[in-house]
């Protein structure tokens, strides 16, 4: 069933209230210009400085929140969105959200674990298994695409404990460093699904006047994110040198270059997409480099 038509004149931005995705999210709004008056039970918040407000909720209830137009665009997992639109789709409905930006951070997998003592022979072995998740429809898509068939058990949390307890055989769950599993003697064996946090939104185009405000807000978001993990790299090296250093650089934008005054030097300036390792570093100052230093950049225009 679409949602009745909605006409306002501000953008609404669901996130999460507490987690892992909540501060990373409210960090890379405010990076975007973007400041508030939070109400006094701290569930909504107005923009100030641009008509953009936040919905502070659980991440399970984002998903909905879009899909039946009561925010705009919400910042959750892309495990969420997924299984929110399979368990639609299992009700006959079509699928409602679709991912407008990933962000790259807040990343995680839906894996399959079994005991430390088992081998793990593939999907097949799952036939008849009673497996524990939080992730049904997500589980149930997978083993189907195998022509399995096997017992899901639908747990709300504590998924890693069910075997322990007898209510399952393994269980599917997410994992970020593992440290949960290994914790209650399990391990990792097939991934389902790689997910992290995501600028989700519905499968229509926004109308009214928020459609120029989510253009401008995904244009300053882009902006944000590459800013966030560019550097400025400068050095210096001798004019004998220089062409073997800049092919050490990383990858980047076009040096710049300069002469050094009265010194047979130059001195380089460049722009790196990514963070600049220690390795690198040392690569550079191998090929004749010397007074290396990497920036953080806060602010940058074409």
């Amino acid at each position: 069933m679409t949602p009745p038509a909605i006409t306002r004149d501000r953008l609404r931005v669901a996130i999460q209230k507490s987690g892992r995705l909540a501060d990373p999210a409210r960090d890379l709004l405010a990076s975007c210009g973007l400041t508030w008056r939070e109400s006094r039970d701290k569930l909504f918040c107005y923009g100030e400085s641009l008509p953009v407000d936040l919905l502070l909720v659980r991440d399970d209830d984002i998903p909905g929140l879009i899909a039946d137009g009561v925010c705009d665009l919400g910042i959750v997992g892309r495990n969420v969105v997924v299984e929110y639109d399979l368990g639609r789709q299992a009700g006959g409905a079509p699928g409602a959200l679709e991912e407008w930006r990933q962000l790259g951070w807040g990343t995680c997998r839906l894996d399959i674990a079994i005991n430390d003592d088992e081998r793990w022979a593939g999907a097949e072995q799952l036939a008849g298994k009673r497996i524990a998740t939080s992730y049904p429809h997500t589980l149930g898509r997978w083993l189907s695409e195998r022509g399995v068939e096997a017992d899901i058990v639908t747990l709300s949390g504590s998924v890693e404990i069910a075997p322990r307890l007898g209510q399952a055989d393994l269980i599917c769950d997410l994992v970020s460093t593992g440290g949960t599993l290994a914790a209650n003697n399990l391990k990792p064996v097939e991934t389902l699904l790689h997910s992290e946090a995501v600028i989700a939104g519905p499968t229509h185009p926004l109308e009214d006047g928020r459609a120029d405000i989510a253009d401008m807000l995904l244009r300053r978001m882009d902006g944000a994110l590459r800013l966030k993990e560019t550097r400025l790299l400068m050095l210096r090296a001798g004019r004998d040198v220089l062409p073997e250093v800049l092919g050490k650089l990383p990858e980047g934008g076009e040096p710049t270059v300069l002469q050094v005054d009265g010194r047979d030097e130059v001195s380089v300036q460049v722009l790196c997409h990514n963070a600049v390792s220690w390795q690198r570093l040392e690569d550079l100052k191998r090929a004749g480099a010397h007074t290396l230093m990497v920036l953080p950049v806060e602010g940058m225009l074409p």
